[in-house]
């Protein structure tokens, strides 16, 4: 008598998607707590289980009922595939550090430098200052609050066009009076 494991590895290799859908059914739980015991993570652990069973879908063959169960299959393909995240997880970081140790050092600024920078934040703080109030809080819930024009137009309780006419004008006149006093300082 053939298992149940079996039938369903036959079906999925004649193409029966009915069969996917049941081996997930069946195992996935098996396959997601396999995955996420080596990886800790249930997020990391569902995309495990994804690839587990598109392999499973995309290659049915690769089964083999004489050397295991179904079960025991797909949680060894999950224990495999969960342990390549793990070291590619690994060798990332190992890219990133080796990246960071190759970096020069940031280049510290010249006290010239610095002063200009205070003056041009002087400068921006100045004319961001004299801009028509509307545009003024646009402008500063945008640029130095970090909100999107979405939010902006929430936080305030305008439409979005309206918040983003309102950064386009301010944005606009920011430019002339910078312009003329950034270029005059040069």
């Amino acid at each position: 008598m053939e298992s149940a494991g079996s039938l369903l590895a036959a079906r999925l290799a004649a193409g029966d998607d009915r069969a996917l859908a049941e081996a997930f059914d069946e195992y996935a739980p098996a396959v997601h707590a396999t995955a996420r015991q080596i990886l800790g993570d249930g997020v990391a652990a569902q995309d495990v289980v994804q690839d587990v069973f598109v392999d499973l879908w995309s290659r049915p063959e690769r089964y083999d009922e004489t050397l295991a169960s179904l079960r025991t299959f797909l949680n060894l393909c999950a224990r495999h595939r969960a342990l390549d995240v793990v070291r590619n997880e690994q060798r990332r970081a190992v890219r990133e550090a080796r990246h960071t140790r190759e970096l020069p050092p940031p280049r510290q600024p010249s006290p010239g430098e610095e002063v200009a920078a205070a003056d041009t934040a002087s400068a921006v703080r100045a004319a961001v200052r004299a801009l028509p109030p509307d545009q003024r809080q646009v402008v500063e819930l945008a640029y130095f609050g970090g909100l999107s024009y979405r939010d902006v137009a929430l936080r305030i309780g305008i439409a979005e066009g309206t918040a983003k006419s309102r950064v386009r004008l301010a944005l606009a006149k920011l430019g002339t009076v910078l312009g003329h006093e950034l270029l005059e300082s040069s």
